[in-house]
């Protein structure tokens, strides 16, 4: 490793080779492999910077600072949402995340920054669950960012992060079921945007479907993230009741309120993800359930 010279870079600097880099391999890439499609030139020119960044974290440990280590995350979150690697395996990137999410030394006090940065990365909530799903649920660290990462962009769509303490760590599961009394279906529409339905086009028939999807598409994401924040909760006895509560929301605010129909699929699909997650977070209950909870024949005795 002595012949070895790993250059430490400026979060500015990094960001402008970045994305040349990433173009010029990819070119590259086509010229040596004209059969090779566009997506999969990308998929190996992120792959090899990716390798290459892990190398200069671990060569040099300690060599970058926090906001240098923020930044990278950040810019690599958003490379990593490219429409060109939507269905191509990120295996390299996730390692590097998990890599600098334990590289930073102020650690939990940058995972706010860090999830203020993140949530804001895109304003399509398919995107930012997207975003959460490319930390691995593996570190302790990964784990809180997903479980707060998740929470804050739920807020953020709801029009709610100045409402809730989403940083209090024991108020979480709390905030969360406020969050999904905001879930209904029939409500969702007023958190899409004024564009997303024109004026005089509420009850044309093809507007209103539009519409509809689009409720249904926001409400599986929401959901999803809901069921990330709760399972990468540590539960504790003390928790359990908090928990029977959000089970109780969830079939009250969204299951009871999705309607089926052979011409509504999507809703059905909808559903079935709310089923499952309403059993994830009973079998919680049972893991969790306090020991007064159980029932004892030598109780009375």
């Amino acid at each position: 490793m002595s012949g070895l010279t790993i250059t430490v870079w400026t979060q500015s600097a990094f960001k402008e080779d970045f994305w040349g880099e990433l173009k010029s391999e990819a070119s590259l890439s086509r010229t040596e492999q004209q059969d090779t499609p566009q997506e999969t030139a990308l998929d190996s020119s992120l792959s090899h910077i990716c390798k290459f960044l892990m190398l200069c974290v671990l060569a040099q440990p300690g060599a970058y600072t926090d906001g240098s280590l923020l930044g990278l995350i950040e810019l690599l979150c958003r490379a990593g949402l490219d429409v060109g690697l939507r269905l191509l395996p990120k295996t390299d990137l996730q390692q590097l995340l998990l890599l600098l999410l334990d590289s930073i030394q102020e650690w939990p006090g940058k995972l706010r920054q860090l999830c203020c940065a993140l949530s804001r990365a895109s304003d399509h909530h398919h995107n930012l669950l997207a975003l959460v799903q490319l930390f691995l649920d593996v570190t302790p660290r990964s784990r809180q960012l997903r479980r707060q990462l998740s929470l804050v962009i739920i807020a953020r769509l709801l029009d709610q992060q100045g409402t809730l303490p989403l940083w209090q760590e024991k108020a979480q599961l709390s905030s969360l079921r406020h969050l999904l009394s905001l879930m209904r279906p029939s409500t969702l529409g007023q958190y899409l945007g004024p564009e997303t339905m024109p004026p005089g086009q509420e009850k044309q028939p093809k507007a209103s479907a539009q519409l509809d999807h689009k409720v249904c598409y926001l409400c599986h994401s929401l959901l999803t993230l809901a069921g990330l924040v709760v399972s990468c909760q540590d539960i504790t006895p003390d928790q359990w009741g908090e928990l029977q509560l959000l089970c109780m929301q969830l079939d009250r605010c969204i299951s009871t309120h999705i309607r089926e129909s052979p011409q509504a699929m999507h809703w059905t699909t909808l559903k079935d993800l709310a089923a499952q997650t309403y059993i994830r977070w009973q079998e919680l209950l049972v893991h969790c359930q306090p020991q007064a909870q159980y029932f004892s024949p030598w109780e009375d005795i």
